[in-house]
């Protein structure tokens, strides 16, 4: 039988996952904290926003643990607002996609300079693997200013390699096959690795 005094000292003991380590820090050390995306015109990384944004969050880390963004392009660059990419290949053939993840732009996170948000389409809740980073601030994206109500999810923050999305956003682009704003030479992104 165990004594009242050996249970509450046992109560007292963090609960540990092998090793010694408590599970509330291995838990924590599990958790995506942002990515490395390396792309032909140098790396940019980012922080992810999980507690306002968790379900965008884990989006991006499907893909970018699939494999999916590794050969795309930035295919839509406009200087002095933003830098899409994520859904095409280099010849502009558009990758296939899980289902879209539930908007949550309304989680507070305001499309500022630096921020990486789920591109989507006029349907609020259609967003998939395409993202964009914002240039400048774009404050009209955010859900308290959006005309439908809903506006574009924020779920990063870029840290390291704003130089490379400004000399990205200053590419000359062009028209190709039906779509505007392409860039004339490639932006590809070789791999977005996950770092925890």
């Amino acid at each position: 039988m165990i004594s009242n005094r050996l249970r509450l000292g046992l109560l007292a003991l963090p609960l540990t996952l092998g090793l010694g380590i408590p599970a509330g820090e291995a838990l924590a050390a599990a958790q995506p904290k942002g990515a490395v995306i390396e792309t032909s015109m140098g790396t940019i990384e980012i922080r992810f926003e999980a507690k306002r944004a968790p379900l965008s969050v884990q989006n991006f880390v499907r893909y970018a643990e699939e494999g999916h963004y590794d050969g795309t392009i930035f295919h839509r660059v406009i200087d002095g607002f933003m830098i899409q990419g994520g859904g095409f290949t280099e010849d502009l053939k558009q990758k296939k996609t899980h289902e879209p993840v539930i908007n949550e732009a309304r989680g507070g996170l305001s499309n500022r300079r630096g921020t990486v948000a789920f591109a989507r389409t006029s349907l609020p809740h259609s967003a998939t693997s395409q993202f964009f980073i914002n240039l400048v601030d774009n404050d009209f994206l955010d859900a308290s200013q959006a005309r439908d109500g809903w506006g574009y999810t924020v779920f990063a923050t870029v840290t390291k390699g704003m130089d490379v999305v400004d000399r990205i956003g200053a590419v000359k682009t062009t028209n190709r096959r039906g779509m505007g704003d392409v860039p004339e030479k490639a932006v590809t992104i070789k791999s977005v690795k996950i770092t925890r």
